[in-house]
Parts: C-alpha cells; sequence; structure tokens
C-alpha cells in the first residue's frame, strides 16, 4: 500500500512539473562567447555592459539577457580561447540579432602607451551582429569572433573602434 501511495506522489509531482513549464511557454537556452584573431596592439581593451538579443517569436523585440559588466582585453582571446559574456534563457524562436552595449571603458595600448578608443553610438544604441538562428530547446552556443585588425581605425593620433565582428560555427 505504501509503495502505490508512493508512486502516486512522484506522479503528481511530475505532472505538476510538466504542466508548469507548458505554462511559460517553450525557451531556450543561450550562450554568448568572444574570441578575437590575432594583431599587433599591445592590448585592445572593450568594456561590455550588457547583451540584448532580437527573438523573432511571438513578436520581435530586445531582450536583455543576463551579462557581466566586463572590461575584456580582446587579445587574450586568440588561438581559440573565448570568454563566456552572457549564459541566460530567452524565448524559443529565430534569434535574429545580438547587440553589445558598451561602456566607455574602451582604450587601446600601443608601444606601452594607453590611447582611448572613441565608440560612436555603441554605448547607446550597441554594436549589432546578425545572427538569424534558429534556437532549439536544448542548447545554443554562438561564438562572436571580433576582428580587432579591421576594427580600430587611427585618424590623426585618435583610435576608433568600428567593430568587425562575425559569427562562428
Amino acid at each position: 500500500m505504501k509503495t502505490k501511495h508512493l508512486v502516486l506522489i512522484s506522479a503528481a509531482f511530475v505532472l505538476a512539473f510538466l504542466y508548469s513549464c507548458k505554462k511559460e511557454g517553450k525557451t531556450a537556452p543561450i550562450q554568448i562567447y568572444l574570441t578575437d584573431n590575432p594583431t599587433v596592439y599591445d592590448s585592445v581593451n572593450v568594456h561590455i555592459k550588457g547583451i540584448s538579443v532580437n527573438v523573432m517569436h511571438d513578436s520581435a523585440a530586445w531582450i536583455p539577457i543576463n551579462t557581466k559588466d566586463t572590461i575584456v582585453n580582446l587579445l587574450d582571446l586568440q588561438n581559440g580561447i573565448t570568454v563566456l559574456l552572457a549564459d541566460d534563457v530567452v524565448p524559443q524562436g529565430v534569434l535574429k540579432e545580438v547587440r553589445l552595449i558598451l561602456g566607455d571603458g574602451n582604450y587601446v595600448v600601443v608601444g606601452g602607451v594607453v590611447y582611448p578608443m572613441a565608440t560612436p553610438s555603441a554605448d547607446a544604441s550597441g554594436l549589432k551582429v546578425k545572427i538569424d538562428k534558429n534556437l532549439n530547446e536544448v542548447f545554443n552556443a554562438f561564438v562572436l569572433d571580433f576582428d580587432v585588425e579591421q576594427s580600430i581605425l587611427v585618424e590623426n593620433g585618435t583610435y576608433k573602434l568600428d567593430p568587425v565582428i562575425r559569427l562562428t560555427p
């Protein structure tokens, strides 16, 4: 008799769990990584304040995802090394774009000298990367390859970040 009650209670818990999952709608775990190609600078530091994703499901909207506010030296991310920037759950659908919101701690070091790096509109509207990939409910990891060599412009002794970022498999 005790076994029968235990089975019934266990089944009730499983059904309650499954029902609670269906009530919220389908979701998809998402991870965003960053990597870089080699370059000639001593260091290139980018202040990442936040990340939003544009997921097309019922409607398309920017969804902020769990991101650690951090300064990343892009040159530490060469030869297959990545850093996890965000790890969260979003509605299942098509990931249209990722938007990196930058802070004001962006600088480049050349020959031991630190130069501030301008990031036009990156702190307001963010750096947008087109993705257009279906999200599944099991696992979704995206590696953004930041090409520093092509992304830094030097004009009259000032450095400007004009990012070239590609999605890598």
